[in-house]
């Protein structure tokens, strides 16, 4: 199943909270995309949080696999998880 994982940083937070963990952190994202559990990653423009695009079995397997980074366990971010499905919009065209 295919899942999109929104970023949010915990209110109170500072850049020097963050600092001492983005090598892990990206250790740990680097895993994951190695896996081919992480898909995508993005930063939104705006605010610099992380975009994901994730491929595990549903969204408990997705948010075991979040909580996996260091910046989660340290209480620095957490994730909003959105499961995608199919478009059968196209469906449409060819029921007819």
């Amino acid at each position: 199943m295919k899942l999109i994982a929104i970023e949010k940083e915990l209110p109170g937070k500072t850049a020097a909270d963050f600092e001492p963990h983005q090598v892990l952190e990206a250790k740990k994202a680097w895993e994951l995309y190695q896996a081919g559990i992480f898909r995508e990653l993005y930063f939104h423009k705006a605010d610099h949080t992380a975009i994901i695009v994730l491929e595990c079995s549903g969204v408990v397997e997705a948010r075991e696999v979040l909580d996996s980074l260091p910046l989660v366990q340290q209480g620095l971010i957490t994730f909003d998880i959105l499961p995608l499905v199919p478009y059968p919009g196209f469906s449409r065209l060819f029921s007819r």
